[in-house]
């Protein structure tokens, strides 16, 4: 059997790799969360802006606003999409810093938030009746409104911790 070497950049085995621990993401992943995040956030603001600001008075009761169901809808769509790219970060980058030491306070904030968003989200779809729609809703998008400053604060720190 035949021994294939692989230089030390080699990104196929982890041992193979240069012992210098790099946290950062690739450009297209993080170019990838930032997108996706800033989607996730935006159809997220405009769902509440449709939803308590943009509602009119109609001949039977408030009338939803036509950017309210495509709002939700992207909403949906995004955070399908951030789940996936949340995923991809578990290997390399959340188990390979939190054995490092780094960056860990907000890391586990970041973990805690997105868990939370993701099971108050799931509960709206799936659990929540109309007496407690208010209470899931509340608690779903008052945290998310916090993921943007949480996310500057995890690249901020944890950029800050990589020049010492």
């Amino acid at each position: 059997m035949r021994q294939i070497k692989h230089p030390k950049s080699s990104l196929h085995h982890p041992g193979l790799r240069s012992h210098v621990m790099r946290f950062r993401l690739e450009r297209w992943h993080r170019f990838s969360l930032y997108g996706i995040s800033g989607l996730l956030v935006t159809s997220g603001i405009l769902w509440l802006l449709a939803r308590y600001f943009l509602r009119s008075a109609g001949e039977f009761g408030e009338t939803v606003h036509p950017l309210e169901p495509w709002a939700i809808k992207l909403h949906g769509a995004a955070a399908m999409a951030t789940l996936f790219f949340v995923g991809s970060l578990l290997n390399n980058h959340i188990r390979r810093a939190h054995h490092a030491r780094r960056n860990r306070y907000s890391g586990w904030s970041m973990a805690t938030l997105l868990a939370w968003l993701t099971l108050s989200g799931y509960a709206l779809y799936y659990l929540a009746s109309e007496a407690s729609r208010p209470l899931w809703s509340a608690g779903h998008w008052v945290p998310g409104l916090l993921l943007p400053l949480l996310l500057v604060l995890h690249i901020v720190l944890g950029r800050r911790a990589a020049r010492r």
